[in-house]
């Protein structure tokens, strides 16, 4: 019961199967004894009943009766069932939620036939239950769905007081409009009026109501799921009909999904749509029939997207086209004439696409080109002659617009018959307009050219061209700029709003409440003006600019005598040599505005990515680096706020905010790296060097991995025993690398609290006095003086025996080494290191040399057993042995790829960081069909025609990773592969590992997982400083 009630899984399903179906039989036995024996002691007297079973008993076996209802699945929340171990149904905001949904007065009277569990009471899910008939699992799902909703969204809101909470107002209202959103917007749209009259109008009671509603109608969709405003079209009907029925004492059957069997939404409302939905899935030929013989899921919801789909009724008028399936010819064609063509739109492949998919950019172009090309050729004078050559842009553009009108008729061959009559009108009236505009502008402007700039021709065309430019700016700008496309949205409703949008563009909808904020509109606008004018500045003076005299020069050669005379150049001032010339030019000039796009975003990817600091850690060199700061930003980013992190922040106490910081820090960072050695990623020795110190021992310094301090003591050692200078530039020398400073201090440190720990009396009282004296001889700059530096490799060596030593497991012979080794250490300090000024504390000395005469300074040695102390002699033993140099660590480039892009995801903008019990919740989803998400032993051995088997590829591509994971597993590192198959843990060991690494899936998976990880590892961090907490995960 523990494993089930607590959610801890195993990975073996079949065996956590099998235990389920154990313990409901069990479960059930219990129920049936406990009957039995009620039975038998109704028969005689309560003296011998009481004589036969104890009163401690009985209540024994009634709770484990009882529990036969806790057999009830459910997800998270036991809302069906009693459960005395899952601590989340104690929550207040669960219980808040739960009561929320509970009968109340204004609910019809449920009827007898409806049976409720005796874990809880009944609530507004059994009334729908009764009404429309949704499956029963369906309803226990959408139960525990609304509760989490609700509890979540009252847990942002705060905690709630007193012992019987009661959901807040809020929270039920951002659940209801959240949910319903889509619904609001389809019925506004339309327009349509909601099923109530007014939202502010609305209880509590009520919007939860439908909530409900809506939630079990989505529950029990199956496919009809991906038609979102056919589910608000049912669901607008349905709660109609509730309606209806709330004004009644006691609840009854909706007509809508009364069947011969009972009542069911799923067979008398989703089956009818599913099927139809099925037929036309079923009849694409496997996705090789035309985009215009089948309707997809699209066509059917956009049928939802008019008024027009109110013809389907309530209940189905299953006689609509609508629901009309395909039929076949003996060719294997539609038959046109039972089948519901396409909703909107229809796929036609052809290349006409890549004029009328892009056809505000190829017009931009070429009124661009074209206006830069007429200034060129007037030498960049903007004289009348000048004005009226750029005055042919109207005629340009409008045959343009004609041909994309022309081209819309076309694309939308096959749709007619379905679509809007308004988008159908749009299409005709853009055609009709564009071509009589056509007609007139390029009459206008002929004339005009024929007579003169005085000429009435020419007035009234610059009257046209103006008033429709302007009427174009500002419809544009209406369109484009955020806040006027607010306005327009808003004003919808006005007619003329209305016409002139209409005009401009087809009314959908999807799309319609994408708007960008104005300073992001201002960025783009200013980031394509400063595109546009360097294209266009290069085009004007590096391409057409050149071209200007050659052009003229060869338009002014006459009689020039080609082989093919009569075709190309009779009469024509040499055109084709002309077009020749020209159309490189033209080529490079629809081309190169990709070249300064790329370029431009180059610069301006740069400059954000700088300001954001996105690439801050690049390689495995800025790790190591930048690691000291990781602890601070970490704490700034991804934690919770510490008060007493901002009482030391306040009084200035840097010391104890690092080592705060870092304690908070290291077991995010361990946690990370032991799971790429879990993943095999990494060695053992790797992970030993990555792995960070929990820094909440005695010493009063931050303690690093040691891959940053990894062979640091040696160099410092050399340093001190070649260094002649005074104390300062020592220290400063060491100093000019940050980590080898942080390794000599800890060592000092760590070998002061381990002798300190270990030693007894005189032994305790000689570290104090030799410590001291350092210490003193560093404040009085006479380190140089009292101590031989040349003499350090010998400290050092008995260091490391004693650490040596100290490290192993407790035994007489151990201890006894351990007492020799630190004598070692006593004489090598004493008579070749350190001068010992005797008279400072001669009563201390004479107690110390008396004991070490006597033969007891160091006999009343205590073994390092504690765990955090073990670890310190470890980790010393580590510093003074490590001689190479971990600056590569870790080898492995995918272990160094996710380190590099942790630490680099540590310096980004991002949200201050809120409790786990105030996050938002969220669902992941990974597609599937088909496929192999866990290799199988005999996939792993199967060989291809060249002998090579999936196993041996894998063991050749990630050579380092298998022998890390034959050390995983306690293999020798040249066992042949049949030795693994000879446990069933090492088997699933090698699938998993295969699996990773070769099935995209299966990693898929796995780092779905790491945010349930992540999740315990936060709120770990939380209840370091709030204990007590309530945390759900």
């Amino acid at each position: 019961m523990k494993l089930r009630e607590s959610g801890v899984f195993s990975g073996n399903l079949g065996e956590l199967e099998r235990k389920t179906l154990k313990r409901k039989k069990v479960l059930a036995t219990l129920k049936v004894l406990w009957s039995v024996i009620e039975d038998i002691t109704k028969e005689i007297s309560p003296e011998d009943a009481a004589n036969l079973i104890s009163e401690e008993m009985k209540e024994v076996m009634q709770k484990d009766a009882a529990r036969t209802e806790d057999v009830v699945a459910y997800n998270i929340i036991p809302l069906d069932s009693l459960s005395t171990t899952n601590l989340i149904v104690t929550f207040p905001e669960v219980r808040a939620a739960v009561s929320s949904l509970q009968y109340h007065r204004d609910l019809p009277r449920l009827p007898t036939t409806i049976s409720v569990p005796d874990a809880r009471n009944s609530d507004m899910l059994d009334l729908l239950h009764c009404v429309f008939g949704f499956q029963k699992d369906n309803v226990s799902n959408q139960r525990e769905h609304i509760v989490h909703l609700l509890a979540n969204e009252q847990s942002r809101l705060g905690k709630l007081p007193g012992n019987e909470p009661k959901i807040d107002e809020g929270a039920v209202h951002v659940v209801f409009s959240k949910s319903l959103d889509n619904y609001i917007k389809w019925c506004n749209y339309l327009p349509l009026r909601p099923v109530w009259n007014n939202v502010e109008s609305l209880t509590k009671e009520k919007k939860l109501l439908y909530v409900c509603l809506y939630y079990l109608i989505w529950g029990e969709a199956a496919n009809v799921r991906f038609l979102p405003e056919g589910l608000c079209y049912i669901f607008h009907h349905l709660a109609r009909e509730l309606e209806v029925i709330m004004q009644k004492q006691t609840a009854e059957p909706a007509g809508s999904c009364i069947s011969n069997d009972g009542v069911s939404f799923l067979d008398q409302v989703i089956y009818p749509l599913y099927e139809i939905v099925a037929a036309e899935a079923g009849n694409n030929d496997n996705g090789r029939a035309a985009h215009s013989a089948w309707r997809n899921y699209d066509d059917f919801n956009e049928f939802f997207w008019s008024e027009k789909c109110f013809q389907l009724g309530w209940p189905w008028k299953l006689s609509n086209p609508f629901f009309s399936k395909p039929i076949r010819k003996e060719q294997g064609l539609i038959s046109r004439n039972h089948h519901y063509g396409k909703t909107s739109f229809v796929e036609h492949r052809t290349f006409l696409h890549l004029y009328h998919s892009f056809h505000r950019l190829w017009m931009f172009l070429l009124l661009m080109f074209q206006g830069l090309t007429i200034i060129a050729f007037n030498n960049g004078n903007f004289d009348t002659n000048t004005v009226l050559e750029l005055l042919s842009l109207g005629p340009t553009y409008i045959i343009m617009e004609f041909i994309e009108s022309v081209l819309d008729i076309l694309m939308m061959y096959g749709a007619y018959s379905t679509s809007r009559g308004s988008a159908i009108t749009r299409v005709i009236w853009r055609f009709c307009w564009f071509t009589a505009a056509s007609l007139v502008i390029c009459y206008l402007y002929i004339k005009a050219l024929q007579d003169g700039v005085q000429s009435a021709p020419f007035k009234i065309y610059v009257v046209v061209i103006s008033a429709y430019a302007g009427f174009q700016l500002i419809i544009s700008l209406l369109m484009s700029i955020p806040c006027c496309r607010g306005f327009t949205n808003a004003c919808y409703s006005w007619s003329f709003v209305r016409l002139a949008k209409w005009m401009h563009q087809e009314h959908n909808y999807v799309g319609r409440g994408l708007n960008e904020r104005p300073l992001d509109y201002i960025k783009y606008v200013a980031f394509w003006l400063v595109i546009f004018a360097a294209k266009f500045s290069f085009t004007y003076f590096l391409q057409i600019k050149p071209l200007v005299e050659p052009t003229r020069l060869i338009i002014s050669f006459k009689g020039l005598q080609y082989q093919w005379h009569d075709f190309v150049s009779k009469n024509n001032h040499n055109a084709i040599t002309i077009l020749f010339l020209w159309a490189p030019v033209a080529s490079i000039y629809l081309l190169d505005i990709h070249v300064f796009y790329t370029i431009m975003s180059a610069i301006v990817g740069f400059l954000l990515g700088a300001r954001d600091r996105l690439g801050e850690i690049r390689s495995v060199e800025a790790v190591h680096r930048f690691f000291e700061k990781f602890p601070e930003v970490f704490m700034d980013k991804l934690h919770v706020a510490v008060p007493k992190r901002k009482q030391l922040l306040s009084s200035g106490q840097n010391a104890e905010l690092n080592k705060l910081d870092a304690s908070r820090f290291a077991p995010f960072w361990n946690e990370i790296v032991k799971n790429l050695r879990e993943e095999d990623y990494i060695s053992n020795t790797e992970l030993d060097l990555l792995l960070m110190p929990k820094n909440i021992g005695g010493l009063p310094i931050v303690q690093w991995p040691l891959f940053l301090l990894a062979s640091k003591v040696f160099l410092a050692k050399d340093i001190a025993v070649d260094c002649n200078d005074s104390q300062d530039e020592l220290w400063l020398r060491i100093s000019k690398d940050e980590y080898m400073q942080y390794a000599v201090e800890e060592c000092f440190h760590s070998i002061k609290y381990i002798l300190s720990s270990i030693l007894d009396k005189e032994g305790h009282l000689w570290v104090q006095r030799i410590f001291d004296g350092i210490q003193e001889s560093i404040s009085k700059n006479n380190i140089q003086s009292d101590i031989h530096f040349s003499k350090l490799p010998n400290v050092i060596a008995k260091l490391v025996a004693v650490a040596g030593i100290l490290k192993e497991t407790e035994s007489a012979d151990m201890k006894k080494g351990a007492v020799n080794a630190i004598q070692d250490l006593y004489e090598v300090v004493h008579h070749e290191v350190l001068f010992v000024d005797l008279s400072a504390n001669i009563d201390d000395w004479s107690q110390i040399n008396r004991a070490r005469a006597e033969g007891r300074l160091f006999s009343n040695l205590k073994w390092p057993n504690e765990p955090g102390l073990k670890d310190m002699i470890k980790r010393l033993h580590s510093l003074l042995t490590i001689k190479e140099s971990a600056a590569n660590v870790p080898k492995n480039l995918e272990a160094s790829r996710r380190l590099q892009f942790f630490t680099n995801s540590l310096f980004m903008q991002m949200p201050v960081a809120r409790p786990v019990s105030e996050m938002l919740s969220f669902s992941v989803f990974t597609p599937y069909y088909s496929e192999t998400v866990l290799y199988s032993i005999a996939e792993l051995q199967k060989k291809n025609e060249d002998g090579i088997s999936t196993l041996f590829y894998l063991q050749k591509i990630y050579p380092d990773e298998w022998k890390n994971f034959l050390t995983r597993i306690n293999r020798d590192e040249n066992a042949a592969d049949t030795e693994l198959f000879s446990s069933a843990n090492d088997i699933l060991e090698l699938r998993l590992w295969a699996s990773y690494r070769g099935q995209t899936l299966a990693r898929t998976v796995r780092g779905m997982m790491y945010y349930r990880k992540a999740l315990m590892l936060q709120t770990y961090l939380e209840r370091m400083h709030s204990e007590g907490s309530r945390i759900c995960i």
